[in-house]
Order: structure tokens, then sequence, then C-alpha cells
């Protein structure tokens, strides 16, 4: 798949160059200065993002906040070991809050708690099964609305930040962005999104403005997370209390976490271990169940802002924004609780701009683009956006891809009749050409003459494949009207893997 974040097309440029290949292992950065310095401030660039988000996601679970930040801290170190993609921020996250909150209303926190550790086992699980081969059968039009949707969620998530707040948020804003937008062009050495937080929080202080902060979204922890495990009873019942939640938010987790893996893939130019951060992130979930954690999965927002917007490259980014969260809600959480939510939103709305496929939208590619394609893609888009559920939009958008791409092979399978004499005797030979299943075997029976042909009929299947049980029982269904005429049917050409089917399946499938 080509990069559905095209960089020509993006505002929010990495602010350092690409490193040479061997400085994106951990190995190679701590040998270089500069890019240690780098992975370093990139995971405080986010480690900021993250404590408004992972306190959000929190209240959207129903659930206090230290169990969504204590989720992003324990999921970002354990991933940063744990994973197969370098530099992906894994935390807590919406999509799973959306999962479990109602387990969380309806039971309690414990058994919340017990869902993600049993949501984590079926991650390994399923990531031992190998399960993140099925990443494969994912069009590349379905990646595209999946990149759109998720800006534009991004986008969507600051306007309660924009609404009813004083006047001076919307030039604090703007200014965020002009500066991420404008600093890269002049300096490379620190990152841009830092910049403008520390700028619009120096500046809110020295000023004494009264504006919405970090604070407002929730308490911050005052101690370090302990062991523990959840008070729930050990039977059947608890089992089939948090099994359903448990398998979706494995199922969820692991789709966005695999999607993000495969993007920041295109970005960076690198290949990463899926299998590995499939039964990473379950891992990862285990241990933040463990820790008192609200579970989580990759975050896209996040990674975007740590590969892109900062340039990391390596997993030390990744385990410098969870110890580095820790570290700011924890030991400095008074100073952080008052960073203004002005310089976040611009940080955000610059991430959701980079993210956006610009390319996939102008209308030069809409023109040269098949309709079918676009449709996959909108279709993403529009479900995604609608149930705020990035998991339902993915899984219509395969839907809708293999709806398409089945009605369009459907139509390349033809039938051609040609009555002639053999050994003096009149035969119809048909001539089958195409891909034989479902979509385009149910109506082949339509296609023959049984009343009018002669009493010798010849299928010729060279220049086709049987694909499905559909094909085998559309095959039978011939064979049998022309039986009850009177007439006999050979078929010939079948390729070795056509006839092995037909000869185990004809005359076993469902009645004429």
């Amino acid at each position: 798949m080509s990069n559905p974040v095209p960089d020509q097309s993006s505002l929010l440029q990495p602010s350092v160059a690409l490193p040479p290949a061997e400085t994106h292992t951990v190995r190679g950065a701590l040998r270089r200065p500069s890019i240690l310095r780098r992975e370093v401030v990139a995971g405080l660039v986010v480690a900021l993002a993250l404590i408004p988000e992972a306190i959000s996601f929190s209240i959207i679970a129903g659930v206090d906040p230290r169990l969504g930040l204590f989720a992003s801290f324990t999921m970002a170190v354990s991933i940063a070991f744990l994973g197969g993609r370098p530099a992906m921020i894994s935390a807590a996250t919406g999509a799973i809050a959306l999962v479990i909150a109602p387990v969380a209303r309806d039971y309690g926190v414990d058994y919340l708690i017990a869902t993600v550790i049993l949501g984590g086992a079926i991650q390994i699980v399923l990531g031992l099964l190998g399960v993140a081969k099925m990443m494969r059968f994912i069009p590349r039009s379905v990646m595209v609305g999946f990149v759109n949707a998720l800006a534009i969620l991004i986008a969507m998530a600051q306007i309660p930040y924009l609404v009813d707040v004083p006047w001076l948020v919307y030039p604090l804003v703007a200014f965020g962005v002009a500066v991420i937008v404008l600093l890269p062009r002049l300096t490379s050495a620190v990152p841009s999104p830092l910049v403008v937080i520390v700028a619009i929080t120096a500046a809110a202080l020295a000023a004494g403005w009264a504006l919405p902060d970090v604070g407002d979204e929730g308490e911050l922890p005052e101690t370090l997370p302990a062991l523990l495990i959840p008070d729930v009873p050990f039977t059947l019942t608890t089992l089939e209390i948090i099994a359903p939640y448990a398998l979706a938010m494995a199922l969820v987790g692991l789709l966005e976490s695999l999607l993000t893996a495969k993007l920041v893939d295109d970005i960076t130019d690198t290949h990463s271990e899926k299998t590995r951060e499939a039964w990473g992130q379950g891992a990862a979930n285990m241990i933040t169940g463990f820790f008192g954690g609200m579970g989580g999965c990759a975050m896209i927002g996040q990674t975007m802002i740590n590969v892109k917007a900062s340039g990391a490259r390596t997993r030390i980014s990744t385990f410098s924004a969870g110890v580095l969260l820790l570290v700011l809600v924890v030991g400095f959480g008074d100073l952080v609780a008052q960073i203004p939510m002005a310089a976040l939103v611009a940080v955000m709305i610059m991430v959701a701009v980079g993210t956006f496929d610009w390319h996939s939208v102008t209308p030069r590619t809409l023109r040269r683009m098949p309709k079918s394609e676009t449709t996959v893609m909108l279709s993403t888009v529009v479900v995604t956006v609608t149930t705020h559920n990035l998991a339902i939009g993915v899984a219509v958008g395969v839907l809708v891809a293999m709806t398409l791409f089945a009605r369009r092979v459907a139509h390349l399978a033809t039938v051609e009749r040609e009555v002639t004499e053999v050994d003096g005797r009149p035969q119809a030979r048909y001539t089958v050409t195409g891909e034989l299943f479902f979509a385009s075997s149910n109506d082949l029976y339509t296609q023959f003459e049984y009343a009018d042909d002669p009493e010798h009929v010849v299928i010729d299947m060279a220049a086709s494949h049987v694909w499905d049980a559909s094909t085998v029982a559309a095959l039978d269904s011939i064979t049998y009207k022309y039986e009850r005429k009177g007439k006999t049917v050979e078929i010939h050409g079948l390729n070795e893997q056509s006839l092995h089917m037909h000869g185990r399946l004809s005359g076993n499938l469902a009645a004429h």
C-alpha cells in the first residue's frame, strides 16, 4: 500500500530529518546524543498530550481519571519492550473506553479490571494464532478511509474545548497553529509542539489569564500505581459477564493497533513485526489490568505527534512517554494542571491536518479513482465518524469492498454456445470462461438452452476455475436439468483444483 498520508500534502512535517537506518534502533540512538535527545523530547511532547486525553477517556469509561492515566503509563512502558512497532504509542483510548464502559457502569471497577486482563489474554492468543496476517485482506481504500476518519475524529474531539470559552483561547490556538507550521522552517532543534505548549503555558502563567486548563479535566493522581488482583468471584458467572466485553475489547484494540502500525510502517518506510505487536498489546493490557488501569491500544493521534511532528523512530520515545507521563502527573501535577487546553488543542488540530490524506479527496484523484474505491473510502469514513468507532468503520469498509469486488468479478464469467456435429451426431458445446464462485455462478444455470439443445451436451471448463460449493451446486443443477429431459452432459477441462472440488462435492449438496 502506498503512503496514505503523503508527506508533500501534510502541513505537519517532521521537525528533524529522517535519520539513517541504523539510528532507527535503540542501540543506534544511544550512540548518538542528538538522536537520543530527539527521542526523549518526543516522549515529553506525547506525555503532555496524553494527560487530558487519558482523563477524558476515563470519564467516557465512567471511572476515576487515575485508571486512564495509570493505563497510559503502563501501556506505553510495556509496549516499548513488548511491541513490534517501534515509536508507536499505546495508551488508554476512546475506542476501548466505549467498549468497556458498560462493565464499569453495571458491575463496578473490579469487573472492568478483570475484563481488561481477560481481553489482554485473548489478544495474546489471537496474536499467537497469527491474526496479524489478516491485515493483508484490508484494502488500501479502507486504510485511506481509516486515516481520514481518524483525522476527522481527532479534529471533532477538539470542538468542546473551543465552545463557550474565553475569547483569548482563539488567538492562542491560532498562535499555536502558526508556530507548528512556521517554526520547522526556521529550526529543527526542538519539536514545534513542545515550543507551543511551553510558550502558551508561560504566557498564561505570567499574565494571570483565567483559561481552561488540564486541571479542569480531572484530578491528577498523587501516588504510583500498585499491583492488585481484581476483587471478583472466580466463577463461570463472572466469566459469562466479562467475556463478551473482553472479546470486543481484544478485537477493537488489535484492529486499531495493527492499522496504526501499518500506517507508521508507510510513513517511516520501515517494517514492523505485526505478530509481535498483536501479542505485545495483549501482554501490555494484562500488565495494565494488574496495575489497576483501564486498558488501551495504539493511539494514532499521539503516534503521529511522536513520529511526524517530533521525528521519533525508536522505542526510547515510547518508553519516555510513559515514564515522563507518570513523572509529570505525580511529581509535577500542580504545574501540569495549569497547562492551558488551548496549547494542546493547537497541537491536536495540526495532528488532524497532518493525518488526513488530502491527496485522496482532490478533484484529480476522485476523477481518476474507480467509483468503487471511492465508495469504499467514503463508507469507511461515514460509518466511523457516525459511530465514533474505528473498528465498526473498518469492518463496514471491508464488507463494502468485498461486495463491490464480488459484483465486479461476477461479470467476468461468460458462457458461449456452439452447436456442431460430431460423428454424425449434433452436439451443443458450451465454453465457460472466468472465475466461478457464489457471485458469478448463482445464475450460471440460466445461460443454457435446455429445451433446444441436442441430446449430447459438452461443457468446456478449461478457461474457468471452480472456487466454491456454490459453483459445484450450479453444475449439478445444470446436469440434473438436462437429465430430466433425457440428455447427457459431459464436463471437460477442469483444472486439478477444480476437478478435486467438483469430485468431492458433486452430488452431495442440496436438492436440485
